[in-house]
């Protein structure tokens, strides 16, 4: 049976000790840009984790949160798994000040406490757990990342490095509200528009001008028309600037644009699209252009079925259900799927209202899904 195994054993009786890790990592504000507090995340977990048979790699990240790399086990030429967390949140410095860690019941809240600090959370006590039962079958490795919330630009590269040769990724991205995990997401990428005109006062001489910010107008209707539910392809222009002031005609203006694919197959067709709409001149005399901001690929359900089917099979013996579910956002999960290997996301704490101010953790799913992980990596062996 399952259960018998020493790791789920060990794991059994810890969520006091899961709760405790989890209220501190939430007390410390971890906004992307905050380096600082994104590396104070990184000390205590390494802290937390330090004892016999755990190795760490510190890899420098000059912006952002360094990226923390641990690994328990050991066996040459035996193909590792890899767990992957980032650290970093939503919420700008200072926000633990306002509202800190709370608990009520079997809920928490607080600025990242579903994502994804419950799931760095479980990392943890299951890298623990293997590294003092003396159970892991295979290397176990754990990324803990420090960008992911503005693209993983930096930590991509590391990312894709670590899971050269794995045997499966499981990333701890939080549990959906339904309790289930998360087998697809779509991809996609972020874009800031620029587009350049020219000023002229607009009362004396406005005939002189030549508008940016009419040119974009003109331009985020047929943006927007990109967008085909059927195919699962939206795009959005999420903010807007331009201009210097009402009176005069605006020599510039940009914005920012957000575009989602279910299939990597859809991303040049649809750029090729996006490309021809920047390209039209819709006010004579104004040019725009698109820079790349950050790219996400998408992460298809080929690549999870037989990831989920032993986590389904191990959370039924465990004693609860979960199926997977298809998900319209973007995570680190994508790039390791695409290199063709196994992966599987959405396995962390079950969480709710992610990016909110009522963002919230279940914390009776700490200890059964820390187990459903231990378990579904024990199957690979």
């Amino acid at each position: 049976m399952i259960l018998q195994q020493p790791v789920l054993d060990w794991l059994a009786p810890r969520r006091g000790e899961m709760e405790a890790l989890l209220e501190t990592l939430v007390n410390i504000d971890s906004f992307s840009p905050d380096k600082a507090g994104n590396d104070r995340v990184l000390e205590a977990l390494a802290a937390f984790l330090a004892g016999e048979g755990v190795s760490f790699e510190r890899i420098p990240v000059a912006e952002f949160g360094d990226v923390l790399k641990v690994t328990v086990g050991a066996g040459a030429g035996n193909a590792h798994a890899l767990m992957m967390g980032h650290r970093d949140t939503v919420f700008p410095t200072g926000t633990v000040a306002a509202r800190p860690y709370r608990k009520a019941g079997d809920r928490a809240y607080g600025p990242g406490v579903a994502d994804m600090k419950s799931g760095l959370v479980l990392i943890a006590f299951v890298m623990k757990a293997f590294a003092e039962t003396k159970s892991a079958p295979f290397p176990l490795v754990a990324l803990f990342t420090g960008d992911e919330e503005i693209g993983s630009d930096a930590s991509r590269p590391i990312i894709e490095a670590s899971a050269v040769g794995a045997r499966a990724v499981l990333n701890m991205e939080p549990g959906r509200a339904s309790g289930n995990v998360v087998a697809a997401r779509k991809g996609g990428l972020w874009m800031k528009i620029d587009v350049t005109g020219k000023a002229a006062h607009a009362g004396v001489n406005h005939e002189a001008g030549r508008s940016a910010i009419e040119a974009l107008a003109r331009k985020i209707p047929r943006l927007h028309a990109l967008t085909d539910y059927a195919t699962g392809i939206t795009t959005n222009v999420g903010v807007i600037a331009g201009g210097i002031g009402h009176n005069t005609v605006a020599s510039w203006a940009s914005a920012e644009f957000d575009v989602r694919l279910v299939s990597e197959s859809q991303r040049a067709p649809t750029l090729a699209a996006i490309e021809a709409i920047l390209a039209a001149e819709d006010v004579p005399g104004t040019h725009a252009v698109g820079t790349h901001m950050s790219h996400r690929v998408p992460m298809e359900a080929a690549m999870s079925a037989d990831l989920l089917a032993r986590y389904r099979t191990a959370a039924a013996e465990i004693g609860f259900a979960a199926d997977g579910e298809f998900t319209g956002g973007c995570a680190d999960s994508g790039f390791t799927a695409a290199m063709g290997i196994p992966t599987l996301c959405g396995l962390g704490p079950v969480g709710e209202k992610a990016h909110t101010d009522e963002e919230v953790c279940h914390l009776d799913t700490l200890v059964p899904r820390a187990q459903a992980v231990a378990a579904t990596l024990l199957s690979l062996a």
